[in-house]
């Protein structure tokens, strides 16, 4: 063996012994690897995953005049609303630890890196992993006797609050929540209550990214997502943990659990980060498969420009939609912020290339990043609302595989 091979497997050794054994984080050339860390003492409260396994997070310490302040993200995953999908669940990582990456990729919002993430990279940051299947909402438990499935995303939330109060959290000067998809409607769910464990003079607002879920009809005139949305609430027990001056002022309680109608009731400062055409509400709530049995959207959903013009027609109406439901936000919220694109993606904020890049999204010539930044610091009022499709050509189009189903979809 010649001396150049040698040094080649003692450096890859070297790597893999740093990867092993570093508590924290880790870095390749281009990537920040954050491990993940296990709450402990978890079971005491009642709070673990699906399968009973305990819930985690990835922390990245602050530095400098960012020591002080913190990022929770919320991680999506889509849900589960009866017993066959979330026993499928419980044995992934979308319902267990044990089947989690133990080291997560932070970028976008989550980087450390102050050209990639000029507002928030000196900040704590941290990821909180999902593995309840209900946007950490629930409180219930499945028992037969022969299969056992744990609903305590809500205790899973505020076990993880707990572990971080004495990290830092405690004493935070300035934080935000976040979250992708299901994260981002995690964050309606929990933005006020993130508000009151805080210090009072702390500077605390709230982002989602591809979580206002609309409350619309699909193409055959159904509420799938309704239907979807009212099996998951009383499968794991949500309802007890909506927001309660929502459920006191509608018919139907569940609903609450759809942004659109919680939004108003939140009181801390919010920026919805959405696209128009968000390919996950696109695909399963406009145009599930049971809509679709003949596949005649197959080929509009797998490339925008193959749409005929009645679909485009029910796109844009997906879009007016929408910003109809964002209307009274829009005009009234002082201090809340929008960017709403018109671009085919989901899941914005975390993904290098849509968040800050040479050649990400932009509305007026604003990245998302910028957008995002100059609302938090009230640099300027930021609410952004994109022309219709196809007029926006800094789009970056991301559409999944038509198989992705409600309880696998992939958020980031």
């Amino acid at each position: 063996m010649n001396v150049k091979m040698m040094m080649n497997i003692e450096t890859i050794l070297g790597l893999l012994l740093f990867l092993a054994f570093s508590p924290w984080c880790t870095f390749s050339l281009d990537q920040l690897l954050v491990g993940m860390t296990l709450v402990r003492d978890a079971t005491a409260y009642g709070a673990v995953c699906l399968d009973g396994s305990l819930p985690a997070y990835h922390l990245h310490r602050g530095f400098g005049a960012g020591a002080n302040n913190w990022i929770l993200q919320f991680e999506g995953g889509g849900w589960c609303n009866d017993i066959p999908s979330c026993l499928e669940r419980a044995n992934t990582r979308r319902g267990s630890t044990r089947y989690m990456n133990k080291f997560e990729v932070f970028s976008g919002i989550l980087s450390n890196n102050a050209s990639l993430n000029p507002d928030f990279y000196n900040w704590n940051r941290v990821k909180l992993r999902y593995c309840d299947g209900a946007s950490f909402s629930g409180d219930s438990k499945f028992d037969n006797g022969t299969s056992l499935l744990y609903f305590r995303g809500q205790k899973i939330w505020e076990a993880i609050i707990r572990d971080l109060l004495p990290k830092g959290l405690a004493s935070a000067h300035k934080a935000l929540l976040s979250g992708c998809s299901a994260g981002g409607l995690a964050t309606f769910l929990h933005c006020d209550n993130f508000t009151k464990i805080l210090p009072s003079n702390a500077s605390v607002k709230c982002l989602s990214d591809a979580g206002f879920f609309l409350d619309e009809q699909d193409i055959s005139l159904n509420y799938t997502m309704r239907s979807f949305y009212h099996d998951l609430v009383a499968l794991q027990g949500i309802e007890e943990n909506l927001n309660p001056n929502c459920t006191r002022s509608i018919n139907n309680p569940k609903l609450c659990f759809f942004p659109q109608y919680a939004l108003k009731y939140i009181t801390t400062p919010y920026f919805i980060l959405n696209s128009a055409y968000d390919v996950f509400q696109f695909h399963h709530s406009l145009v599930p498969p049971s809509s679709d049995l003949h596949g005649r959207w197959n080929r509009c959903k797998l490339n925008p420009a193959a749409c005929n013009a009645s679909q485009i027609n029910v796109l844009q109406g997906l879009r007016q939609d929408m910003l109809t439901a964002l209307y009274s936000f829009y005009k009234s919220s002082s201090r809340g912020g929008m960017f709403i694109n018109s671009c085919f993606a989901h899941c914005q904020s975390e993904s290098q290339d849509t968040w800050f890049a040479v050649d990400s999204p932009r509305i007026h010539n604003k990245t998302i990043a910028e957008a995002v930044g100059d609302w938090y610091f009230s640099r300027r009022v930021t609410k952004e609302i994109d022309c219709p499709y196809p007029c926006d050509t800094t789009c970056h189009n991301l559409i999944p595989s038509p198989q992705v189903t409600f309880y696998q979809e992939r958020g980031c």
